[in-house]
């Protein structure tokens, strides 16, 4: 079985071209991976390819654009994106060398020469003799290499070397951070001699590997929270088969119940037709039993006359003649007088109803399908905790109580600057070679609010001693400037490079960068705004959203004083707001009581998001939305799922 899955993925890492197993293998538009020179060989082969400065897929003939059709032919296949997954198989399969086994030495080899290889260096990929070892430890450019000895069963990882692909010698081992790209040593030289960064990749180690591995403990919550998500999908799934059975029950008993009601009119109709041909019949049957009555008497006065006639006495004759001339045959007086009277039923019929039968079928609602969507909330993603990251450093002389927070990237660390408010100082926490690390400016006093001035340096404001100091992340901490200020400010929110927005009692001041203020923000239709903006942000119009504690509200006003709008709900939703943040879809999270608040950029409201796992002060939002939530002395780092 191992036999046919080894076979299998063999298969599956070969060329269809060159039947061989991939060589710098690249994944064209359709999904199909090749060979790069295979590629390179295959064009050559389709004039009409060339013509139309495409790459065809040798399988299933699809149409790759070139990306840059202005080059040579030859250099069209190496503009195709490496597929970095299947050489990552290849090397897997083909990256172990079994150390058990008669492997040669590769220098001696290449001399002519037959000789068992003893050990293995991992840089250079080549086994080597025990003479060729001590020549290969006691060169100075490969006395540092890592040698395995291959006498015992042991197998050793071979080490990928990726090539440049402008120059076919050379390994690539550095980068250009300010290029963001990798390169050989020869690209260095030629295309990055201008460039201030660069650096080799093994020096990067130790700091890609912390991000990477923070980000696979990112992704491993993310598909935890979606594993659930999809649990209670699919037993939601379930639950509707269920609830369709249930509601077809009730539409069934609807329609039961309706049909039970036509039956009762039906039977009402029969019993009325019933009780009115009874009667009808009732009626007739009288009518006959007179009809008979009266029959007998005709028949007992003809017998009375023939008698008569046939009798020799005169006296006969002249009694039936008699009581014939009296009317004493007719039988008018014996009728019921009230049986008369009744007026008699001719004939019975049923005229349906059907236009309003129909029309009231038409009105008919048996139900209403009524259909309960999920609030605008509950679609949204939801928060999940990822990391904490503790506020307590040795020195402290109490613990911290971190108010506000921002986050730089420095040097490719990312370093979170907080406030701490009972330890008098700024912090900077971050993480470098896998170790987690800090710096500490004092100010001598509180500080307060935080605020980024550009990529690399913030602004603090202390407002007891009435200051708004500025400082550069190294990521380490280092003062830049102190600027005294005509009033104290507690919030800070940068407008551009030239002036800022800062929040004192009952007003917001437009300061420029030496704390000199160039305007204030009081009222508005002599209304005053604000009494206590502890918090401030600039959305991405450039306008200032301010949180005020005491008025409970979120205003948002221009640089000019205009307000856009405002946001302060009454009664169990009344507001209790600290730390704002923007979104970059413009969304706005607000800090409030055990909660962080989604608001629209208009200002409208969205949500609740309760699991946060603290009780909220200040707040950020990253460009990758990763929110960071300042709570007592951790700060804790949030993605929205």
């Amino acid at each position: 079985m191992s036999t046919s899955r080894a076979e299998k993925v063999t298969e599956f890492l070969t060329c269809v071209i060159c039947q061989e197993l991939y060589i710098d293998p690249c994944t064209l538009r359709c999904d199909h991976t090749f060979c790069r020179k295979c590629v390179t060989g295959y064009i050559q082969t389709r004039q009409d390819a060339v013509q139309s400065k495409t790459i065809p897929c040798a399988f299933c003939r699809q149409d790759t654009k070139v990306p840059d059709p202005s080059r040579p032919v030859e250099e069209w296949a190496g503009q195709i994106k490496p597929s970095i997954i299947i050489q990552g198989l290849i090397d897997t399969q083909a990256g172990v060398v079994e150390t058990g086994s008669a492997s040669r030495c590769s220098v001696c080899e290449k001399l002519g020469e037959k000789t068992q290889g003893a050990s293995w260096c991992s840089e250079c990929q080549v086994s080597l003799c025990e003479r060729c070892v001590k020549i290969h430890r006691a060169s100075p450019a490969s006395h540092d290499h890592e040698i395995c000895d291959l006498s015992g069963e042991v197998k050793v990882k071979r080490r990928r070397k990726v090539i440049c692909r402008e120059h076919k010698d050379e390994v690539i081992k550095l980068v250009c951070k300010d290029c963001h790209k990798a390169v050989c040593q020869t690209c260095c030289v030629v295309y990055h001699r201008k460039c201030e960064s660069v650096v080799t990749i093994q020096s990067m180690l130790p700091n890609l590997k912390y991000h990477l591995r923070r980000h696979a403990k990112q992704l491993s919550k993310k598909i935890y929270r979606k594993e659930t998500i999809v649990k209670k999908t699919d037993e939601k799934i379930s639950g509707i088969e269920k609830n369709k059975i249930a509601v077809e029950n009730h539409i069934k008993s609807a329609v039961e119940r309706a049909i039970a009601n036509i039956k009762q009119k039906e039977k009402q109709l029969m019993n009325e037709v019933k009780d009115i041909t009874d009667k009808q019949t009732k009626q007739l049957k009288a009518v006959v039993r007179l009809e008979e009555i009266e029959m007998q008497m005709y028949r007992q006065h003809c017998e009375f006359i023939d008698q008569a006639l046939v009798s020799d006495c005169e006296m006969d004759l002249y009694d039936a003649y008699q009581a014939w001339e009296s009317g004493a045959v007719e039988l008018g007086d014996v009728r019921d007088t009230d049986t008369e009277d009744t007026p008699r039923i001719d004939d019975i019929r049923f005229t349906p109803d059907t236009d309003n039968v129909q029309h009231i079928l038409d009105d008919l609602q048996l139900g209403k399908i009524e259909v309960a969507y999920q609030d605008q909330g509950t679609c949204l993603p939801s928060p999940v905790l990822v990391d904490q990251i503790d506020g307590r450093i040795v020195g402290d002389e109490g613990g911290p109580v971190l108010l506000d927070v921002t986050v730089l990237v420095v040097d490719g660390l990312q370093t979170c600057v907080v406030t701490d408010y009972v330890n008098e100082c700024v912090k900077s926490l971050y993480t470098r070679n896998n170790l987690t690390c800090h710096s500490t400016l004092t100010l001598g006093d509180s500080p307060c609010r935080v605020t980024q001035l550009n990529e690399n340096q913030v602004m603090v404001s202390v407002p007891d001693i009435w200051k708004i100091v500025t400082i550069e992340v190294t990521p380490d901490l280092v003062l830049l400037s102190t600027n005294t200020t005509s009033k104290e400010y507690y919030s800070l929110a940068v407008l551009s490079p030239s002036c800022l927005a800062a929040g004192t009692t009952n007003c917001v001041d437009i300061l420029d960068m030496a704390g000199h203020v160039l305007r204030s923000v009081t009222t508005h239709n002599n209304e005053t705004l604000f009494t206590r903006p502890d918090y401030m942000c600039v959305n991405n119009k450039g306008n200032i959203l301010v949180s005020d504690r005491d008025e409970q509200s979120v205003t948002c006003v221009t640089s000019e004083g205009g307000v856009v709008w405002r946001y302060a709900p009454t009664g169990g939703r009344a507001l209790r707001p600290y730390g704002i943040s923007t979104t970059t879809t413009g969304d706005i999270l607000l800090a409030c009581s055990n909660k962080v608040i989604r608001l629209t950029e208009t200002g409208g409201y969205v949500t609740d998001h309760q699991d946060i796992g603290c009780d909220p002060y200040g707040l950020y939002v990253d460009r990758h939305d990763t929110l960071y939530v300042c709570g007592g002395d951790q700060i804790h780092e949030v993605n929205f799922m």
